[in-house]
């Protein structure tokens, strides 16, 4: 059983940053890829970022120049900083790890942001 833990979530203004956190109990480099998808009531879980374990980067278009996904592999964390936030950003955030053909998913975080 992997077990993913978020953090970071909040409220926040428009144009204001949050950092999300998520800890892993399995060594980061015993997963292919980490990273974060969003969900918003009535839309599909959607890859926002995502950090394979040979350090490639994937980003949705939506949050290219704004967000920016990273890991500290001695905590076995990875990380999402979000700039420059605007209100299509909220949703839920869940944390996954793909290890061996299987996705994990975390509880998810709340992130809003006001207009």
């Amino acid at each position: 059983q992997v077990q993913l833990v978020e953090s970071g979530g909040g409220l926040v203004q428009a144009g204001g940053s949050l950092k999300l956190s998520c800890a892993a109990s399995v060594s980061i480099f015993s997963t292919n890829a980490m990273g974060w998808f969003r969900e918003t009531p009535g839309k599909q879980r959607e890859l926002v970022a995502a950090l394979t374990s040979g350090g490639s980067t994937t980003y949705a278009n939506s949050v290219k120049g704004r967000f920016t996904i990273s890991r500290d592999n001695a905590k076995n964390t990875v990380y999402l900083q979000m700039n420059s936030l605007k209100p299509e950003d909220t949703a839920v955030y869940y944390c996954h790890a793909d290890i061996r053909g299987t996705r994990w998913f975390g509880q998810g975080t709340q992130v809003t942001v006001s207009s």
